[in-house]
Protein backbone atom coordinates (compact mmCIF):
# COMPACT_ATOMS: atom_id res chain seq x y z
CA UNK A 1 0.00 0.00 0.00
CA UNK A 2 2.49 2.07 0.53
CA UNK A 3 4.45 1.79 -2.82
CA UNK A 4 1.01 2.24 -4.29
CA UNK A 5 0.45 5.39 -2.55
CA UNK A 6 4.03 6.71 -3.64
CA UNK A 7 3.09 5.86 -7.27
CA UNK A 8 0.14 8.36 -6.80
CA UNK A 9 1.82 11.13 -5.49
CA UNK A 10 4.41 10.93 -8.01
CA UNK A 11 1.63 10.94 -10.65
CA UNK A 12 0.44 14.24 -8.99
CA UNK A 13 3.70 15.43 -9.28
CA UNK A 14 3.88 14.91 -12.53
CA UNK A 15 0.26 16.56 -13.61
CA UNK A 16 1.36 19.15 -10.90
CA UNK A 17 4.32 20.41 -13.47
CA UNK A 18 3.02 20.21 -16.74
CA UNK A 19 2.33 23.39 -18.59
CA UNK A 20 -1.29 24.29 -18.65
CA UNK A 21 -2.17 23.85 -22.10
CA UNK A 22 -1.10 20.15 -21.63
CA UNK A 23 -3.13 19.85 -18.98
CA UNK A 24 -5.71 21.05 -20.37
CA UNK A 25 -5.24 18.26 -23.52
CA UNK A 26 -4.90 15.76 -21.19
CA UNK A 27 -8.86 16.67 -19.42
CA UNK A 28 -9.85 16.12 -22.68
CA UNK A 29 -8.64 13.52 -24.00
CA UNK A 30 -9.20 11.77 -20.66
CA UNK A 31 -12.57 12.57 -20.64
CA UNK A 32 -12.94 11.38 -24.48
CA UNK A 33 -11.30 8.14 -23.33
CA UNK A 34 -14.18 7.36 -20.86
CA UNK A 35 -16.80 8.47 -23.54
CA UNK A 36 -14.96 5.37 -25.16
CA UNK A 37 -15.77 3.27 -22.82
CA UNK A 38 -11.37 2.81 -22.31
CA UNK A 39 -10.24 2.44 -19.21
CA UNK A 40 -12.25 4.20 -17.22
CA UNK A 41 -10.64 3.40 -13.47
CA UNK A 42 -7.53 5.51 -14.34
CA UNK A 43 -9.34 7.77 -16.46
CA UNK A 44 -11.42 9.02 -13.44
CA UNK A 45 -8.17 9.10 -11.40
CA UNK A 46 -6.60 11.44 -13.43
CA UNK A 47 -9.53 13.45 -14.16
CA UNK A 48 -9.45 13.96 -10.93
CA UNK A 49 -6.63 15.61 -10.09
CA UNK A 50 -6.35 17.47 -12.90
CA UNK A 51 -9.81 18.85 -11.66
CA UNK A 52 -7.90 19.50 -8.44
CA UNK A 53 -5.40 21.60 -10.07
CA UNK A 54 -8.29 23.64 -11.38
CA UNK A 55 -9.52 24.23 -8.36
CA UNK A 56 -5.83 24.85 -7.01
CA UNK A 57 -5.18 26.95 -9.43
CA UNK A 58 -7.86 28.85 -11.32
CA UNK A 59 -9.07 27.46 -14.34
CA UNK A 60 -8.80 30.56 -16.80
CA UNK A 61 -5.25 29.57 -18.17
CA UNK A 62 -6.43 25.92 -18.65
CA UNK A 63 -9.27 26.92 -20.41
CA UNK A 64 -8.08 29.32 -22.29
CA UNK A 65 -5.91 26.57 -23.66
CA UNK A 66 -8.47 23.69 -23.82
CA UNK A 67 -10.71 26.18 -25.99
CA UNK A 68 -7.69 27.19 -28.13
CA UNK A 69 -6.42 23.64 -28.62
CA UNK A 70 -10.07 22.55 -29.49
CA UNK A 71 -10.64 25.60 -31.79
CA UNK A 72 -7.31 24.83 -33.49
CA UNK A 73 -8.48 20.84 -34.40
CA UNK A 74 -12.24 21.34 -35.06
CA UNK A 75 -11.33 21.14 -38.64
CA UNK A 76 -9.93 17.64 -38.73
CA UNK A 77 -12.33 16.23 -36.99
CA UNK A 78 -13.51 14.70 -40.10
CA UNK A 79 -10.33 13.23 -40.22
CA UNK A 80 -9.70 11.45 -36.76
CA UNK A 81 -9.59 7.96 -35.85
CA UNK A 82 -9.05 6.29 -32.22
CA UNK A 83 -6.33 3.89 -33.27
CA UNK A 84 -3.41 4.62 -31.29
CA UNK A 85 -0.87 1.79 -32.82
CA UNK A 86 -0.39 0.18 -36.12
CA UNK A 87 0.77 1.48 -39.55
CA UNK A 88 -0.85 4.88 -40.62
CA UNK A 89 -3.67 5.24 -42.46
CA UNK A 90 -3.46 7.72 -45.38
CA UNK A 91 -6.18 10.85 -44.76
CA UNK A 92 -6.80 10.02 -40.99
CA UNK A 93 -5.02 11.37 -38.36
CA UNK A 94 -5.21 9.98 -35.04
CA UNK A 95 -6.83 11.44 -32.01
CA UNK A 96 -3.75 10.68 -29.84
CA UNK A 97 -1.38 12.38 -31.77
CA UNK A 98 -3.13 15.89 -31.24
CA UNK A 99 -1.91 16.15 -27.63
CA UNK A 100 1.76 15.75 -28.52
CA UNK A 101 1.94 18.04 -31.39
CA UNK A 102 -0.52 20.75 -29.27
CA UNK A 103 2.80 20.69 -26.86
CA UNK A 104 5.43 20.92 -29.50
CA UNK A 105 3.65 23.63 -31.51
CA UNK A 106 4.00 25.59 -28.15
CA UNK A 107 6.46 24.39 -26.31
CA UNK A 108 9.30 23.76 -29.43
CA UNK A 109 8.11 25.39 -32.99
CA UNK A 110 6.10 28.47 -32.60
CA UNK A 111 5.98 29.05 -28.68
CA UNK A 112 5.47 32.85 -29.26
CA UNK A 113 2.98 32.47 -31.78
CA UNK A 114 0.88 30.06 -29.98
CA UNK A 115 1.19 32.16 -26.52
CA UNK A 116 0.00 35.08 -28.77
CA UNK A 117 -2.83 32.89 -30.07
CA UNK A 118 -4.11 31.80 -26.48
CA UNK A 119 -4.08 35.18 -25.11
CA UNK A 120 -6.06 36.81 -28.50
CA UNK A 121 -8.39 34.43 -28.24
CA UNK A 122 -9.24 34.85 -24.61
CA UNK A 123 -10.05 38.26 -25.46
CA UNK A 124 -12.39 36.98 -28.07
CA UNK A 125 -16.18 35.94 -26.67
CA UNK A 126 -16.15 32.49 -29.19
CA UNK A 127 -19.92 33.17 -29.41
CA UNK A 128 -20.96 36.21 -30.08
CA UNK A 129 -17.38 37.21 -32.41
CA UNK A 130 -17.55 34.20 -34.16
CA UNK A 131 -15.93 35.66 -37.38
CA UNK A 132 -13.24 37.39 -35.49
CA UNK A 133 -12.08 34.04 -33.82
CA UNK A 134 -12.57 32.01 -37.24
CA UNK A 135 -10.16 34.10 -38.45
CA UNK A 136 -7.59 34.29 -35.59
CA UNK A 137 -7.50 30.49 -35.98
CA UNK A 138 -7.60 30.28 -39.49
CA UNK A 139 -4.21 32.43 -39.31
CA UNK A 140 -2.36 30.13 -36.46
CA UNK A 141 -3.87 27.05 -38.35
CA UNK A 142 -1.94 28.59 -41.44
CA UNK A 143 1.36 29.33 -39.67
CA UNK A 144 1.06 26.08 -38.11
CA UNK A 145 1.01 24.13 -41.31
CA UNK A 146 4.01 26.32 -42.64
CA UNK A 147 5.91 25.90 -39.80
CA UNK A 148 5.59 22.05 -40.01
CA UNK A 149 6.09 21.13 -43.89
CA UNK A 150 9.17 23.73 -43.42
CA UNK A 151 10.63 21.14 -40.77
CA UNK A 152 9.64 18.20 -42.90
CA UNK A 153 11.60 19.64 -45.81
CA UNK A 154 14.64 20.04 -43.81
CA UNK A 155 16.95 17.13 -43.55
CA UNK A 156 19.62 16.25 -40.90
CA UNK A 157 20.23 16.63 -37.27
CA UNK A 158 18.31 20.26 -37.17
CA UNK A 159 14.99 17.87 -38.59
CA UNK A 160 15.33 15.03 -36.25
CA UNK A 161 15.99 17.43 -33.08
CA UNK A 162 12.85 18.99 -33.91
CA UNK A 163 11.10 15.18 -34.28
CA UNK A 164 12.67 14.15 -31.72
CA UNK A 165 10.66 16.39 -29.52
CA UNK A 166 7.16 16.03 -30.63
CA UNK A 167 7.64 12.64 -28.10
CA UNK A 168 5.13 10.10 -30.01
CA UNK A 169 7.13 8.31 -32.96
CA UNK A 170 2.80 7.80 -34.19
CA UNK A 171 2.29 11.65 -33.92
CA UNK A 172 5.52 12.57 -36.28
CA UNK A 173 3.72 10.29 -38.56
CA UNK A 174 0.20 12.38 -38.65
CA UNK A 175 2.17 15.69 -39.13
CA UNK A 176 2.25 16.02 -42.63
CA UNK A 177 -1.47 15.11 -43.19
CA UNK A 178 -2.29 17.45 -40.71
CA UNK A 179 -0.44 20.15 -41.84
CA UNK A 180 -1.79 19.21 -45.25
CA UNK A 181 -5.41 19.51 -43.67
CA UNK A 182 -5.11 22.96 -41.97
CA UNK A 183 -3.28 23.97 -45.87
CA UNK A 184 -5.96 22.79 -47.69
CA UNK A 185 -8.51 23.78 -44.99
CA UNK A 186 -10.52 25.92 -47.80
CA UNK A 187 -10.55 23.29 -50.52
CA UNK A 188 -11.10 20.22 -48.36
CA UNK A 189 -14.52 22.42 -46.94
CA UNK A 190 -15.28 23.54 -50.85
CA UNK A 191 -15.29 19.57 -51.81
CA UNK A 192 -17.85 18.98 -48.78
CA UNK A 193 -19.97 22.22 -50.09
CA UNK A 194 -19.84 20.05 -54.19
CA UNK A 195 -20.46 16.50 -53.02
CA UNK A 196 -23.87 14.75 -52.82
CA UNK A 197 -25.32 14.70 -49.18
CA UNK A 198 -25.75 11.02 -50.01
CA UNK A 199 -24.65 8.95 -52.63
CA UNK A 200 -26.30 5.55 -52.82
CA UNK A 201 -24.41 4.08 -55.64
CA UNK A 202 -20.96 5.20 -57.12
CA UNK A 203 -22.37 5.51 -61.13
CA UNK A 204 -23.34 7.07 -63.57
CA UNK A 205 -24.96 10.30 -62.57
CA UNK A 206 -23.45 10.56 -59.34
CA UNK A 207 -19.85 8.59 -60.05
CA UNK A 208 -19.59 12.28 -62.68
CA UNK A 209 -20.68 14.45 -59.91
CA UNK A 210 -18.20 13.02 -57.38
CA UNK A 211 -15.73 13.04 -60.16
CA UNK A 212 -15.62 16.53 -61.22
CA UNK A 213 -16.20 17.60 -57.18
CA UNK A 214 -12.57 16.10 -56.75
CA UNK A 215 -11.07 17.50 -59.73
CA UNK A 216 -9.38 20.70 -58.34
CA UNK A 217 -5.89 21.11 -58.48
CA UNK A 218 -5.57 21.92 -54.42
CA UNK A 219 -7.28 18.25 -54.42
CA UNK A 220 -5.37 16.46 -56.56
CA UNK A 221 -1.88 17.15 -54.53
CA UNK A 222 -0.57 13.71 -53.02
CA UNK A 223 -0.48 14.93 -49.22
CA UNK A 224 -4.30 16.26 -49.90
CA UNK A 225 -5.83 13.74 -52.11
CA UNK A 226 -6.06 10.87 -49.46
CA UNK A 227 -8.00 13.75 -47.40
CA UNK A 228 -10.35 14.55 -49.80
CA UNK A 229 -11.18 10.59 -50.63
CA UNK A 230 -11.51 9.93 -46.93
CA UNK A 231 -14.77 12.69 -47.05
CA UNK A 232 -16.10 11.29 -49.92
CA UNK A 233 -15.90 7.98 -48.47
CA UNK A 234 -18.39 9.63 -45.36
CA UNK A 235 -21.18 10.57 -48.23
CA UNK A 236 -20.95 6.60 -50.00
CA UNK A 237 -23.19 4.59 -48.65
CA UNK A 238 -21.19 1.86 -49.54
CA UNK A 239 -17.67 3.03 -48.89
CA UNK A 240 -15.77 0.46 -50.83
CA UNK A 241 -17.01 1.75 -54.16
CA UNK A 242 -14.52 4.63 -53.45
CA UNK A 243 -12.25 2.04 -55.74
CA UNK A 244 -14.33 2.84 -58.46
CA UNK A 245 -12.65 6.09 -58.81
CA UNK A 246 -9.24 4.53 -59.04
CA UNK A 247 -10.55 1.65 -61.94
CA UNK A 248 -11.74 5.06 -63.77
CA UNK A 249 -8.56 7.20 -63.71
CA UNK A 250 -6.72 3.86 -64.52
CA UNK A 251 -9.00 2.56 -67.40
CA UNK A 252 -8.42 -1.08 -65.69
CA UNK A 253 -9.25 -3.29 -63.06
CA UNK A 254 -5.79 -4.17 -62.73
CA UNK A 255 -3.78 -4.05 -60.02
CA UNK A 256 -0.53 -2.79 -61.72
CA UNK A 257 -2.28 -0.25 -63.38
CA UNK A 258 -3.87 1.01 -60.67
CA UNK A 259 -0.93 0.99 -58.82
CA UNK A 260 0.68 3.63 -61.09
CA UNK A 261 -2.10 6.36 -60.75
CA UNK A 262 -2.77 8.93 -57.88
CA UNK A 263 -5.99 7.30 -57.50
CA UNK A 264 -4.51 3.82 -55.83
CA UNK A 265 -4.84 5.74 -52.34
CA UNK A 266 -8.47 4.93 -52.59
CA UNK A 267 -7.82 0.81 -52.64
CA UNK A 268 -6.16 1.50 -49.88
CA UNK A 269 -8.45 3.01 -48.39
CA UNK A 270 -11.34 1.06 -48.77
CA UNK A 271 -9.26 -1.98 -47.15
CA UNK A 272 -8.47 -0.08 -44.35
CA UNK A 273 -12.22 0.63 -44.19
CA UNK A 274 -13.11 -3.17 -44.08
CA UNK A 275 -10.11 -3.78 -41.73
CA UNK A 276 -11.72 -0.97 -39.52
CA UNK A 277 -15.26 -2.56 -39.57
CA UNK A 278 -13.68 -6.34 -38.92
CA UNK A 279 -12.00 -4.13 -35.64
CA UNK A 280 -15.68 -3.16 -34.42
CA UNK A 281 -17.36 -6.30 -35.23
CA UNK A 282 -14.77 -7.88 -32.54
CA UNK A 283 -15.76 -5.20 -30.07
CA UNK A 284 -19.27 -5.32 -30.53
CA UNK A 285 -18.44 -9.71 -30.04
CA UNK A 286 -16.44 -9.12 -27.29
CA UNK A 287 -18.93 -7.29 -25.60
CA UNK A 288 -21.58 -9.45 -26.45
CA UNK A 289 -23.36 -6.19 -28.73
CA UNK A 290 -24.82 -8.95 -31.28
CA UNK A 291 -27.25 -5.98 -32.45
CA UNK A 292 -25.03 -4.33 -34.46
CA UNK A 293 -23.43 -7.71 -36.17
CA UNK A 294 -25.74 -7.94 -39.26
CA UNK A 295 -24.67 -4.48 -40.42
CA UNK A 296 -20.91 -5.40 -39.84
CA UNK A 297 -21.68 -8.36 -41.96
CA UNK A 298 -23.49 -6.73 -44.10
CA UNK A 299 -21.11 -4.21 -44.69
CA UNK A 300 -17.69 -6.50 -44.76
CA UNK A 301 -19.54 -9.16 -47.12
CA UNK A 302 -20.16 -6.30 -49.39
CA UNK A 303 -16.79 -4.78 -49.22
CA UNK A 304 -15.20 -8.23 -49.74
CA UNK A 305 -17.53 -9.02 -52.65
CA UNK A 306 -16.91 -5.49 -54.39
CA UNK A 307 -13.14 -5.44 -53.97
CA UNK A 308 -12.62 -8.97 -55.28
CA UNK A 309 -15.00 -8.48 -58.06
CA UNK A 310 -14.32 -5.10 -59.15
CA UNK A 311 -10.62 -5.52 -59.14
CA UNK A 312 -8.05 -7.75 -60.80
CA UNK A 313 -5.57 -8.30 -57.95
CA UNK A 314 -2.71 -10.79 -57.66
CA UNK A 315 -2.80 -13.24 -54.65
CA UNK A 316 0.99 -12.37 -54.56
CA UNK A 317 0.98 -8.59 -54.42
CA UNK A 318 0.57 -5.93 -51.55
CA UNK A 319 -3.21 -5.74 -51.70
CA UNK A 320 -3.97 -9.36 -52.61
CA UNK A 321 -1.79 -10.43 -49.42
CA UNK A 322 -3.82 -7.51 -47.11
CA UNK A 323 -7.27 -8.98 -48.34
CA UNK A 324 -6.55 -12.74 -47.64
CA UNK A 325 -4.95 -11.62 -44.75
CA UNK A 326 -8.52 -9.59 -44.36
CA UNK A 327 -10.65 -12.65 -45.12
CA UNK A 328 -8.89 -15.33 -43.25
CA UNK A 329 -9.37 -13.20 -39.94
CA UNK A 330 -12.64 -12.39 -40.59
CA UNK A 331 -13.67 -16.29 -40.90
CA UNK A 332 -11.59 -17.23 -38.03
CA UNK A 333 -13.24 -14.29 -36.23
CA UNK A 334 -16.86 -15.52 -36.69
CA UNK A 335 -16.05 -19.57 -36.60
CA UNK A 336 -14.87 -18.89 -32.42
CA UNK A 337 -18.28 -17.22 -31.99
CA UNK A 338 -20.42 -19.77 -34.35
CA UNK A 339 -19.05 -23.06 -33.06
CA UNK A 340 -20.44 -21.92 -29.39
CA UNK A 341 -23.71 -21.26 -30.19
CA UNK A 342 -24.77 -25.00 -30.64
CA UNK A 343 -23.05 -25.44 -26.76
CA UNK A 344 -24.80 -22.60 -25.51
CA UNK A 345 -28.11 -23.90 -26.50
CA UNK A 346 -27.63 -26.81 -25.06
CA UNK A 347 -26.86 -25.93 -21.67
CA UNK A 348 -30.18 -23.84 -21.55
CA UNK A 349 -32.60 -26.33 -22.81
CA UNK A 350 -30.82 -30.11 -21.63
CA UNK A 351 -33.49 -31.93 -19.55
CA UNK A 352 -32.83 -32.07 -16.09
CA UNK A 353 -33.39 -34.77 -13.67
CA UNK A 354 -35.13 -32.76 -10.10
CA UNK A 355 -31.95 -33.50 -8.10
CA UNK A 356 -30.45 -31.23 -10.28
CA UNK A 357 -32.72 -28.67 -10.44
CA UNK A 358 -32.43 -26.22 -7.18
CA UNK A 359 -35.27 -25.15 -5.33
CA UNK A 360 -36.85 -21.80 -7.15
CA UNK A 361 -34.09 -21.74 -9.44
CA UNK A 362 -34.78 -19.99 -12.79
CA UNK A 363 -32.92 -19.99 -15.90
CA UNK A 364 -30.89 -16.77 -16.39
CA UNK A 365 -32.86 -13.65 -18.65
CA UNK A 366 -29.39 -12.49 -19.90
CA UNK A 367 -28.15 -15.73 -20.65
CA UNK A 368 -31.42 -16.36 -22.61
CA UNK A 369 -31.19 -12.92 -24.16
CA UNK A 370 -27.62 -13.54 -25.40
CA UNK A 371 -28.07 -17.18 -26.60
CA UNK A 372 -31.10 -15.49 -28.69
CA UNK A 373 -29.03 -12.92 -29.86
CA UNK A 374 -26.38 -15.56 -30.72
CA UNK A 375 -28.86 -18.11 -32.59
CA UNK A 376 -29.75 -14.93 -34.90
CA UNK A 377 -26.04 -14.08 -35.78
CA UNK A 378 -25.80 -18.07 -37.16
CA UNK A 379 -28.81 -17.45 -39.17
CA UNK A 380 -26.63 -14.07 -40.36
CA UNK A 381 -23.54 -15.51 -40.36
CA UNK A 382 -25.59 -18.13 -42.91
CA UNK A 383 -26.73 -15.50 -45.53
CA UNK A 384 -23.06 -14.14 -45.85
CA UNK A 385 -20.88 -17.09 -45.35
CA UNK A 386 -19.84 -17.66 -49.08
CA UNK A 387 -17.82 -14.42 -49.05
CA UNK A 388 -16.72 -14.62 -45.61
CA UNK A 389 -15.35 -18.01 -46.04
CA UNK A 390 -17.49 -19.48 -43.14
CA UNK A 391 -19.91 -21.74 -45.28
CA UNK A 392 -18.68 -25.37 -43.53
CA UNK A 393 -19.00 -24.07 -39.72
CA UNK A 394 -22.03 -21.69 -40.44
CA UNK A 395 -24.07 -24.87 -42.24
CA UNK A 396 -22.79 -27.44 -39.21
CA UNK A 397 -23.36 -25.27 -36.48
CA UNK A 398 -27.16 -23.81 -38.35
CA UNK A 399 -28.02 -27.65 -38.77
CA UNK A 400 -27.22 -28.80 -35.39
CA UNK A 401 -29.34 -26.41 -34.05
CA UNK A 402 -32.36 -27.01 -36.33
CA UNK A 403 -32.03 -30.62 -35.27
CA UNK A 404 -31.45 -29.92 -32.05
CA UNK A 405 -33.86 -27.29 -31.18
CA UNK A 406 -36.88 -29.30 -32.57
CA UNK A 407 -35.92 -32.67 -30.73
CA UNK A 408 -35.70 -31.03 -27.28
CA UNK A 409 -38.35 -28.18 -27.92
CA UNK A 410 -40.84 -31.11 -28.44
CA UNK A 411 -38.95 -33.38 -25.58
CA UNK A 412 -39.50 -30.38 -22.92
CA UNK A 413 -43.16 -30.25 -24.42
CA UNK A 414 -44.10 -34.13 -23.56
CA UNK A 415 -42.43 -32.79 -20.30
CA UNK A 416 -45.03 -30.51 -19.21
CA UNK A 417 -47.59 -33.37 -19.72
CA UNK A 418 -45.82 -35.14 -16.57
CA UNK A 419 -46.92 -35.39 -12.84
CA UNK A 420 -44.16 -33.80 -11.11
CA UNK A 421 -44.54 -30.77 -8.45
CA UNK A 422 -41.38 -30.38 -7.69
CA UNK A 423 -40.00 -27.92 -10.07
CA UNK A 424 -42.78 -26.99 -12.67
CA UNK A 425 -42.25 -23.66 -12.71
CA UNK A 426 -38.85 -24.38 -14.01
CA UNK A 427 -39.61 -27.25 -16.48
CA UNK A 428 -42.01 -24.65 -18.08
CA UNK A 429 -39.55 -22.08 -18.49
CA UNK A 430 -37.25 -24.31 -20.47
CA UNK A 431 -40.28 -24.86 -22.59
CA UNK A 432 -41.19 -21.26 -22.85
CA UNK A 433 -37.10 -20.58 -23.57
CA UNK A 434 -36.84 -23.48 -26.33
CA UNK A 435 -39.86 -22.16 -28.33
CA UNK A 436 -38.34 -18.57 -28.50
CA UNK A 437 -35.35 -19.80 -29.84
CA UNK A 438 -38.05 -21.69 -32.06
CA UNK A 439 -38.98 -18.44 -33.69
CA UNK A 440 -35.88 -17.33 -34.38
CA UNK A 441 -35.11 -21.15 -36.06
CA UNK A 442 -38.13 -21.51 -38.06
CA UNK A 443 -40.48 -18.81 -37.99
CA UNK A 444 -43.27 -17.31 -36.09
CA UNK A 445 -45.78 -20.32 -36.82
CA UNK A 446 -43.84 -23.45 -35.66
CA UNK A 447 -43.30 -21.30 -32.45
CA UNK A 448 -47.10 -20.74 -32.44
CA UNK A 449 -47.82 -24.04 -32.96
CA UNK A 450 -45.71 -25.23 -30.12
CA UNK A 451 -47.26 -22.63 -28.23
CA UNK A 452 -50.56 -24.42 -28.76
CA UNK A 453 -48.74 -27.68 -28.03
CA UNK A 454 -47.53 -26.82 -24.48
CA UNK A 455 -51.11 -24.74 -23.58
CA UNK A 456 -52.42 -27.99 -24.45
CA UNK A 457 -49.99 -30.50 -22.09
CA UNK A 458 -50.08 -27.65 -19.42
CA UNK A 459 -54.38 -27.73 -19.36
CA UNK A 460 -54.36 -31.84 -20.00
CA UNK A 461 -54.39 -34.47 -18.07
CA UNK A 462 -50.91 -35.42 -16.55
CA UNK A 463 -49.38 -38.59 -16.57
CA UNK A 464 -47.75 -39.96 -13.59
CA UNK A 465 -43.90 -39.26 -13.45
CA UNK A 466 -41.44 -42.28 -13.30
CA UNK A 467 -40.05 -43.35 -10.10
CA UNK A 468 -36.41 -42.07 -9.52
Amino acid sequence: MAAQGQSLQRLREYLRQLPPRVQAMLLREFEQAIARGDDIAVATFVLGELRKLLRETGDADLSRTENAARLLFRAIEPFLVDRDGGASCPGQIRRSSLLPIWTWLGRDLLAEPTAKFEHELGQLAAETQKPAVEALVRRYQLKAAEAILAVMATRGSDQQRLLHRVGSPTAVEDLVPLAAAFKHREALEALLARLPNYVRNLADEQFHMVRNALDIPSLQLPQVLPLALTLTMRRLATPWQIIRLATIAAASDEAIRIASTPYAVAVTLAINDATNAVAELRADLKRGRYGNVSNHLKLLYDAMRGLRSELDVRSDSGWGRQLATLRTEISNLLKSEIEMVPGRVRRLLRQRSDKDIAAGSTLDATEIAETAALIDFVGVCRTYASELAINEVTLRAYSDLQQYLEQATQALVDALRTDTTRHPDFRQSQADVAIRFCSIMFGDEYASLMTKAAGMALGGERKPARAG
